[in-house]
């Protein structure tokens, strides 16, 4: 497993331990995590924090050539929310854990040049089908799903 990969898995990890979403993100940029972050909706009560949202968040402000180099790392595919970040910062690069259990705006980041990598890591696949099964009303809020 990507040493990168490895702390967006822990980020997650750390979300599910705070009562959160099992969701994980990390910025690299030229081989450097400049920030990372998880799922924190329900930990501070926002409709946006996503993890690639917070670890956007975390990154504070950069010049834009750095987020033009940076590689996106999540734990799940990115929503569109999160897709329209990566496209708006115009980051080149994104590693998803997983598409089974959500595929997001994979298509849209692929159609306007982002090289995206889909792992189907058989931890995060299992992380979040279980979360989704124990946790559906709060899993079809964090994606905007009516929950019957």
């Amino acid at each position: 497993m990507n040493k990168f990969f490895k702390v967006a898995m822990n980020e997650a990890l750390e979300g599910l331990n705070e009562g959160g979403i099992p969701i994980g993100s990390v910025l690299v940029h030229k081989d450097k995590i400049i920030s990372q972050g998880h799922n924190r909706r329900i930990q501070k009560g926002s409709v946006i924090l996503h993890a690639e949202m917070d670890a956007l968040e975390n990154a504070s402000r950069q010049h834009e050539h750095v987020f033009h180099e940076c590689t996106l790392y999540t734990t799940l595919s990115p929503c569109s929310m999160c897709s329209g970040a990566i496209l708006l910062y115009k980051i080149p690069r994104v590693v998803i854990g997983e598409n089974k259990n959500f595929k997001g705006e994979e298509e849209l980041l692929i159609s306007r040049g982002v090289d995206v990598k889909v792992l189907q890591n058989p931890e995060c696949i299992e992380m979040m089908s279980k979360f989704i099964k124990n946790n559906k009303k709060l899993w079809d809020e964090d994606i905007g799903q009516i929950s019957l």
